[in-house]
């Protein structure tokens, strides 16, 4: 990012740490295909193992790690090849989800965009034909930062896929069957994910690699950075916290309006309404002003489509479209957000008047 540059867009993409970068450089020195019987490919085949090791221990996940190109990917195979009858989520899935799950069961969310744990009760079998439904539901929403109670929602039985593209790396994972990880939302690149899955049985294989469930060659560098990306992690949840609190506080004071203000939120992610003004407007003001914020998900800002995730939490179009999403990262600091408060609320002011 330019130094002159304020990038609050972490949810988006956050950059990669310098350890990400290191591992990445040195394993393509070394690459070889892990599929080639030489001696080459076998030593790549011990770094890739090593590597999927690595990544499950500092996730503490005690199932298999299947690499993909990322969330997106892990999503498709687990939801689209799973050997289970209905899939069962919510409408404030991330669009990777709603995409492959068109027509599926959708959970109602109340005004803190939280599944309705009234409703959270699920048969195990799906109408008694003897396969088990799919319960896939995002651990932390990717425009609200909300946290979605997964463990205290009954499936009884049903297999819970847990979206985990924004909490991987900064929360403990749920207690899922099968997750999905991106390793550009926690430091390294872009690319490489993995889906996270109990029992290989879950799903039918495809044929190829990954144990026969995922073709392609193996993104080995890729794979070397997001291992080193997730053993470098620093705790700096706490002091994104802080500053999301006083942001927050900030905000309010300023006739702002936070999303979800009292949900349980993930602290790197906020979204915030500035009455009167489009979010078109705001990213336009923000941008010239050297700060990188976003409107909802990277995946649908470039349009500006109305957000599906605040119309399921009851907001109007109107109110809705104004809404943009600040996130931090690890580098964030709080000169950073000092000066994003004084543009927010220069530009609030200016509404106002």
């Amino acid at each position: 990012m330019a130094a002159t540059r304020i990038y609050l867009d972490h949810a988006a993409t956050t950059p990669m740490l310098p350890a990400a970068q290191a591992a990445m450089v040195g394993a393509m020195a070394s690459w070889a295909n892990p599929s080639s019987p030489h001696a080459d490919g076998r030593a790549a085949r011990a770094m890739l193992e090593d590597a999927r090791r690595r990544i499950a221990a500092a996730l503490g996940w005690g199932g298999h790690v299947l690499f993909t190109s990322g969330a997106s990917e892990a999503i498709a195979i687990g939801l689209t090849r799973a050997k289970a009858g209905r899939v069962v989520t919510s409408p404030v899935e991330h669009d990777a989800v709603l995409r492959v799950t068109k027509g599926a069961e959708r959970l109602g969310v109340d005004g803190k965009g939280i599944i309705s744990l009234r409703h959270s009760r699920l048969r195990g079998d799906d109408d008694g034909v003897g396969e088990r439904r799919v319960l896939a539901i995002q651990h932390v929403n990717n425009e609200t930062g909300v946290i979605q109670p997964l463990d205290a929602i009954d499936r009884n039985g049903a297999i819970l896929f847990a979206d985990c593209a924004q909490s991987a790396g900064k929360l403990a994972l749920p207690d899922a069957d099968m997750i999905a990880i991106s390793a550009h939302k926690f430091g390294g690149p872009p690319g490489i994910g993995a889906l996270l899955i109990r029992d290989l049985a879950l799903i039918e294989p495809s044929g190829g690699q990954e144990q026969g469930y995922r073709a392609g060659t193996e993104n080995l560098p890729a794979i070397m950075a997001m291992a080193a990306a997730l053993e470098t992690r620093e705790d700096w949840l706490q002091r994104a916290a802080d500053m999301r609190a006083r942001l927050d506080a900030a905000i309010e004071a300023a006739g702002g309006v936070i999303v979800a203000r009292d949900a349980p939120r993930l602290p790197t992610i906020a979204s915030y309404r500035m009455p009167g003004l489009s979010a078109r407007a705001q990213l336009i003001q923000f941008d010239m002003k050297g700060i990188s914020v976003s409107a909802g998900s990277a995946c649908s800002s470039g349009s500006l489509k109305t957000s599906h995730v605040l119309g399921a939490m009851g907001w109007d179009e109107g109110a809705a479209a104004e809404v943009v999403r600040v996130s931090f990262g690890p580098q964030t600091c709080d000169n950073e957000l000092d000066s994003f408060i004084e543009i927010w609320t220069g530009m609030a002011a200016k509404v106002r008047n």
